[in-house]
């Protein structure tokens, strides 16, 4: 392959004294340039008069070992008129164009702005031939303070500035380069990295021409059958979050809870509230019900915070009337409410707001100001209360985002940290001989089954442990997981598998559909080898999701099974799918019996046609 450069102009600078010397831009490149040499002996052709061509002057090279550029270089602008219809044709031949002037010769630049600028922009109206223009030479006095005398101020009127040899590139759309003397930073790496960054484009252009042109030649043997592209494979949605929404319907249901709000004054009740939503979101309520030493693992709070925690609400057991006990964790089906009473009257009547913005994780502070401020009239009640709501749920002083929890953990919700935990467990699940802790209001909240459970005519509701059948430990273990975190990752297709019939067991339609997704993943990140090797069958895992009722995963896993048509259908279990199952796969299946019929026709008839060359 090869390229064609123009240079146009005359860089010589006008200042030098008559002996001395300069080189022209483009033989100096060409000369000091590593990556240039002749294919013979790494010297460089000679230059010579174009004969074709008498403005121009011809260099030949070779550049990345094997690209032969070519250079009509025309150092004269009268030569270029002169011969106007000749130098047209080298113009428009050309792949890259450089323009020269030299920086001391204004002049010259302003011939070349008004008079032969129009004429190349006309010239390369169509074309997106990329343009350097070469400002060549250093100014008189850059350097130091300036000389005010009459003979240095002519000097320097005489200079091109930066700013007009900016405004002629961007009238071209060309780059524009400062060379302030030929040597080998300026000629081989400045300017001439910048021109071999054009000739790879150049060669990466006709490249790409030369190929378009070798697809667009109609072959002389048949025509290959088209393969059309896989059906797109369904779409699985799961529902948004209910986590916030479940607690709040729960602190409305009063179903599983343990404690009593009432006034003190009056001695009314106000609300009924759960100690495990509260522990989770208030160190308060931590200290108040007898929670925090053991919770945490450490000594008591602070005298003052328990003194400041005791002026908010006290704290007695409903069937005795005293104190609770500060050892008490958990409570038994059937024990009577912890009784609280609200000492503060501004507390007392917003306790539902403030109830609501517990439940709903503790994290929509706007919210409850918006509800305060809509109870209370008074700008400082509103500051007083927000104050103390902010110490009952543990935030720092003057800041609504709550501090950790001495004995939180890396989950992200407030009652992640409960999860599997002895605190204030009122229910064992006893699953394959492992005993695993759990609350009863966190259960009934998340999953309306478990609800029914620990709420009817049933011997759960008043069994402290209870036992799980048909459930593997590590599966239930993550089941309660979501419950409490509303978050699950199963490691592979069969742990996902079993999560989702557990799931479907006890009607947590979200998890379900997060199963469904999961498996779905692993399945599509398999390579086709995998898929052809593994020992997992898709066709069980159909069953599966038809028989629990995984309506969008059985869906999917019919158009995959379609889509992976040749892998699936070599496998012994693939008579397994009834009638209209397999009715759909060969209905969708990729590629299609139509392609496959027309593969088979092609390749004979490339056969026939090589056995005729060969007996020719």
């Amino acid at each position: 392959m090869s390229v064609r450069i123009v240079a146009l102009g005359n860089e010589k600078d006008r200042l030098l004294e008559d002996g001395q010397h300069q080189s022209s831009l483009l033989w100096t490149y060409l000369g000091r340039s590593a990556g240039v040499h002749d294919r013979r002996d790494n010297v460089l052709l000679s230059s010579a008069p174009h004969t074709t061509f008498p403005a121009f002057t011809e260099y030949q090279a070779c550049v990345f070992g094997d690209v032969r550029v070519v250079v009509h270089d025309c150092p004269s602008w009268d030569l270029f008129d002169n011969d106007w219809y000749s130098s047209r044709n080298v113009v428009g031949q050309a792949d890259i164009i450089v323009i020269k002037y030299s920086i001391n010769d204004k002049p010259a630049f302003q011939e070349v702005k008004e008079t032969y600028t129009p004429m190349i922009k006309r010239l390369l109206n169509q074309c997106t031939v990329p343009i350097i223009i070469a400002a060549v030479g250093a100014r008189q006095n850059d350097e130091g303070p300036p000389c005010t005398c009459p003979l240095c101020t002519s000097d320097k009127g005489g200079c091109v500035p930066t700013c007009e040899g900016l405004q002629l590139s961007k009238e071209l759309g060309a780059t524009y380069l400062e060379l302030h003397t030929l040597n080998d930073f300026y000629a081989g790496k400045y300017f001439g990295g910048v021109l071999e960054y054009f000739i790879v484009q150049c060669l990466n252009q006709k490249s790409s021409e030369k190929n378009k042109k070798k697809k667009s030649r109609k072959p002389n043997g048949p025509n290959p059958p088209r393969l059309e592209q896989p059906a797109k494979l369904p779409t699985v949605k799961t529902e948004d979050s209910s986590y916030s929404c479940d607690f709040l319907r729960l602190l409305g249901s009063s179903q599983c809870a343990d404690v009593t709000f009432c006034s003190e004054g009056l001695g009314g009740e106000l609300a009924r509230a759960h100690k495990v939503v509260l522990c989770s979101a208030s160190p308060v309520f931590l200290l108040l019900l007898g929670v925090e030493a053991g919770a945490a693992g450490e000594g008591s709070c602070s005298p003052s915070a328990v003194k400041a925690a005791r002026n908010l609400f006290s704290v007695s057991d409903s069937s005795t009337g005293f104190p609770t006990d500060p050892t008490t964790r958990g409570r038994h089906p059937g024990d009577p409410p912890t009784r609280v009473f609200v000492k503060d009257p501004l507390l007392c009547l917003c306790l539902s707001e403030t109830l609501q913005f517990v439940y709903s994780g503790a994290s929509q502070w706007n919210e409850l100001e918006k509800s305060i401020r809509k109870r209370l009239k008074s700008v400082q009640e509103i500051e007083e209360l927000l104050g103390k709501v902010r110490f009952l749920l543990g935030y720092e002083k003057g800041s609504t985002e709550q501090a950790p929890l001495r004995h939180s953990t890396c989950n992200s919700t407030p009652l992640g940290h409960l999860f599997n935990s002895p605190v204030l467990t009122d229910v064992i699940f006893n699953v394959q001989g492992v005993l695993m802790p759990a609350h009863r209001a966190v259960l009934a909240a998340r999953c309306e089954v478990m609800a029914a459970m620990f709420n009817g005519n049933y011997a759960e509701a008043n069994s402290c442990v209870v036992p799980i059948h048909s459930v593997s430990k590590d599966t239930f273990l993550s089941f309660l997981e979501y419950i409490y975190t509303d978050t699950c990752c199963p490691a592979s297709v069969s742990q996902a598998t079993a999560l989702l019939v557990c799931a479907e067991m006890y009607q947590v339609t979200r998890l379900q559909h997060i199963c469904e997704v999961c498996i779905i993943t692993h399945l599509q990140c398999m390579p086709s080898r995998e898929l052809a090797s593994t020992n997992l069958s898709v066709v069980n895992l159909l069953r599966k999701a038809k028989f629990h009722n995984a309506v969008q995963l059985s869906a999917w896993l019919l158009h995959f099974i379609a889509s992976n048509y040749l892998i699936f259908s070599q496998k012994p279990d693939f008579l397994d799918l009834a009638e209209d199952e397999r009715d759909f796969v060969e209905k969708h299946r990729w590629p299609s019996s139509r392609y496959v019929q027309e593969l088979a026709e092609f390749r004979q008839r490339v056969q026939v046609r090589r056995l005729r060359c060969t007996v020719m």
